[in-house]
């Protein structure tokens, strides 16, 4: 039976044990951790982060679904238009090549419209093609479309072009992609 990626909501903080409970049964999974540089009083420390708060993400085929709510923590799967969200492997791609890459990524909520096309023409994202949402001094913001978020991670402007579509524009070079 076809297995796809979903997202499934999980209770506050429980990200860790519900990736850990999903292994444990089987289910393969993927919960993004961030590595972020935590200060208290009296020392630094880097600690892995669940990247999207109270979200795991699973590749599943719809007989497990059942399985899969039956696990504690997790509260359901995220809907979209009546159904399981279905992520494209691309994004999950995406998210995994971001967080190999780069630490203490930002997450923020996407509420644009991309505008200008552009291409990645060197580094781990050559040759993926998007749009622009914003133009930062060094950071390139990734729309992921299905999730409804962006990543951010500093690119530099030098890896990006903007496409003959878009030729006349105003916009600079450092410019944000979307698969």
């Amino acid at each position: 039976m076809k297995t796809s990626w979903y997202a499934i909501y999980t209770r506050p903080r429980f990200e860790k044990k519900v990736a850990d409970a999903l292994t444990g049964i089987g289910i393969e999974n993927y919960c993004p951790l961030n590595k972020v540089v935590k200060q208290w009083s009296d020392r630094k420390k880097v600690i892995e982060e669940p990247l999207f708060t109270s979200y795991v993400f699973v590749r599943a085929n719809i007989k497990q679904h059942l399985q899969i709510r039956k696990v504690f923590g997790v509260i359901n799967f995220v809907y979209w238009l009546n159904k399981p969200a279905v992520i494209p492997d691309s994004e999950i791609d995406t998210v995994k090549q971001f967080l190999k890459e780069c630490s203490n990524i930002k997450l923020e909520k996407a509420n644009f419209k991309p505008n200008d096309p552009i291409r990645i023409t060197a580094g781990s994202f050559m040759d993926l093609e998007g749009k622009v949402t914003q133009v930062n001094k060094k950071s390139v913001k990734v729309l992921l479309p299905t999730l409804g978020c962006m990543l951010v991670a500093e690119v530099s402007k030098d890896f990006v072009e903007i496409l003959a579509a878009a030729k006349g524009s105003s916009i600079s070079v450092n410019s944000t992609f979307y698969r």
